[in-house]
């Protein structure tokens, strides 16, 4: 009888909905395996921005753990959340394919985007990019899981509207009528991706997971996040970035904002999927040389990094 496959996850119904699909998965390849939930920090403190919790893995530092100390074999994460540097030991193991990638808006009418407006979102990248379009509209701070965040916005008569990710609204069945794509705002490095890590030295749970990875996915995350790491050097920015492959050719535009929005610098390149090996971090190079690195340093210096 194959090994039990123990699979951590958040609790939050999003993230147990994701936990569920990679369990489908291995279980139709023919592998027997247990969801293992746990709450993570992120979770769990709700009353700051996700940029003064040092937000850096604190939706996978608990799952991080629970690996390292032999709780869970794998863990499941939205591979936006996960740190562009993984603890030493785990690895990741397989990219889902992608859902979509796009924002939107959940509004209670849309009259207010041409006068003055309150938008809720506990993103920086969506905040700054929400201001860069509607400088005279103000952005308040949304915390908690999907379906907390839809209550706040319901509750909250003052706000009108908040920023999600449809990818995913839909996978739980949440996305409502009242919702608007923001075809113009760049979405997070590798949002509507989903992501297994694994311990390095689990041969048998990596070589199960190689065979769920979805290769296109699996490259177009890792320029974007390629991007993110050469830009923000530890320090938590507004940075979007969005890869997509057409033929034999891999397309990035990725942005890096001030943190008001009134500063912008965005780049747009192609190159060759064979190519895509460290392009990303060539088109962020890019960006730091038209200005990104005084950028930069004002972002670091308006959040007291």
């Amino acid at each position: 009888m194959s090994k039990l496959i123990r699979i951590g996850t958040r609790d939050s119904e999003l993230a147990l909905w994701q936990a569920n699909t990679v369990k489908d998965m291995l279980q139709s390849l023919g592998h027997r395996a247990v969801l293992v939930p746990v709450k993570s920090d992120g979770d769990k403190l709700l009353n700051k921005p996700l940029y003064e919790l040092g937000i850096t893995g604190i939706f996978t530092k608990t799952l991080d753990v629970a690996m390292l100390n032999g709780s869970i074999d794998i863990a499941v994460h939205s591979l936006k959340d996960v740190p562009t540097a993984l603890p030493k030991g785990i690895v990741q193991a397989a990219v889902l394919e992608r859902a979509k990638v796009q924002d939107i808006l959940v509004h209670k009418g849309l009259d207010f985007l041409d006068g003055e407006g309150i938008i809720a979102t506990g993103s920086l990248r969506r905040k700054a990019q929400w201001l860069s379009k509607y400088p005279s509209h103000q952005v308040v701070d949304l915390r908690g899981n999907v379906n907390t965040r839809l209550q706040k916005l319901k509750d909250n008569e003052a706000w009108n509207g908040a920023v999600f990710a449809v990818a995913g609204l839909e996978r739980i069945d949440l996305l409502p009528k009242n919702a608007a794509t923001l075809d113009w705002m760049i979405p997070a490095p590798a949002q509507g991706a989903m992501m297994v890590a694994a311990m390095e030295n689990d041969g048998h749970c990596s070589e199960i997971l190689s065979q769920i990875n979805h290769l296109d996915t699996e490259i177009c995350t890792t320029v974007e996040r390629e991007f993110l790491r050469t830009l923000e050097g530890g320090c938590t920015a507004p940075i979007g970035a969005l890869a997509h492959i057409h033929g034999g050719t891999l397309h990035l535009k990725g942005a890096l904002f001030s943190l008001d929005g009134r500063k912008k610098i965005v780049v747009e390149k192609n190159t060759l999927v064979a190519n895509a090996k460290d392009f990303g971090i060539v088109c962020a190079q890019e960006v730091l040389q038209q200005g990104g690195s005084e950028l930069m340093r004002e972002i670091k210096n308006e959040m007291n990094v």
